[in-house]
């Protein structure tokens, strides 16, 4: 489209040039990441008789804290996540919840639940001294981060939230078994392949059995579908460097098996709508939410269902993303949250 207006633009030379400084001041509002960084501080805590995650610390020693909260469940955490916080200014905190990224044991699906996660989160400030922090999650990340938020709504000083899912059985319907697949038939045809047509009226009990199953193949074969659904239909334009991910084997499993894990198990909530319900905790917290219009992965409903129940919250709207953090208009939005929040 943008082609197209182009070429009809560069007949008429006064158009041309609006169109020019049109196209420079949109591109101009996209914000770079924050420069790469190292961490100063590295460990394991051991939060179960099973379990122990990793977490790291980067930037300014006595900076305002911020916790990074990570997606999937079960995608653990990058370098580049870092990178949203200023460092002069941020005591930067990332965590692999139990069974993903650094933490052991990999893809452990016992005593993994939404409320084991919460409790780590609150045992790791207590280990690092911190009153209260930001807290920053999206997707799978603005479920745990609305949980812990509801849970210990005294230790968040803010929310920034991106992708909102909270995990209600229409939000699973949607995305993996009917729904996206309107949009993406060619990559859905691929996630359904290695289910027998005859199972595929639960796709997500159908991988679970074989996610959770003793043939390690199969467990490998159906990671690499699941993950491949996600990643396919998580940007606007397919980003097959993206996708390329799901060929990890290790990464695979932990993705897919603790997504699957927490999806039969609606989260663990007593509740479908635990989330939204309990939202009148937090409407005190500064938030700011940040929502791709066409995000398949985690579709703009439950983040418009999330801004009704807490109008306090700044609501933003990205016309031209999808679900991942790494489109422009997104991680621009993203990065002027995290400033807002910095001097807290």
């Amino acid at each position: 489209m943008i082609y197209r207006l182009v070429q009809i633009a560069r007949k008429n030379s006064s158009v041309y040039r609006v169109l020019q400084r049109t196209m420079a001041t949109e591109s101009s509002k996209f914000r770079e990441m924050y420069p790469d960084i190292e961490p100063y501080d590295t460990g394991m805590l051991k939060v179960s008789d099973i379990h122990q995650v990793y977490y790291e610390q980067s930037g300014n020693k006595n900076g305002n804290p911020v916790i990074f909260l990570h997606g999937g469940p079960g995608g653990g955490t990058s370098a580049r996540d870092r990178t949203f916080f200023d460092p002069n200014v941020y005591r930067i905190v990332l965590m692999d919840q139990r069974g993903a990224g650094k933490s052991l044991p990999a893809a452990e699906l016992k005593e993994n639940t939404t409320w084991n996660l919460v409790a780590d989160v609150e045992k790791l400030r207590e280990k690092l001294g911190i009153e209260k922090w930001v807290v920053f999650g999206g997707s799978w990340g603005s479920t745990l981060s609305l949980a812990y938020a509801e849970t210990h709504p005294d230790r968040v000083k803010a929310l920034i939230l991106r992708g909102i899912f909270t995990l209600r059985r229409r939000e699973l319907i949607w995305f993996y078994q009917d729904g996206a697949s309107f949009i993406f038939p060619d990559a859905y045809e691929e996630y359904i392949k290695p289910i027998p047509e005859v199972e595929r009226c639960d796709l997500i009990g159908a991988y679970y059995r074989r996610l959770t199953g003793s043939d390690e193949k199969v467990q490998l074969e159906c990671a690499k579908a699941w993950s491949k659904w996600e990643l396919k239909t998580s940007k606007l334009y397919v980003d097959d460097s993206y996708v390329a991910r799901a060929e990890a084997d290790i990464w695979a499993l932990q993705f897919a098996r603790i997504e699957c894990h927490y999806f039969v198990n609606g989260g663990f909530f007593e509740r479908d709508d635990q989330l939204l319900a309990n939202v009148d905790k937090i409407r005190h917290i500064p938030t700011t939410i940040v929502q791709g219009r066409y995000d398949l992965v985690c579709p703009m409903e439950t983040a418009w269902k999330l801004h009704r129940a807490f109008p306090e919250a700044e609501f933003h709207i990205i016309a031209d993303a999808g679900h991942s953090n790494k489109e422009p208009g997104t991680q621009s939005k993203l990065l002027d949250a995290c400033d807002k929040y910095k001097n807290l």
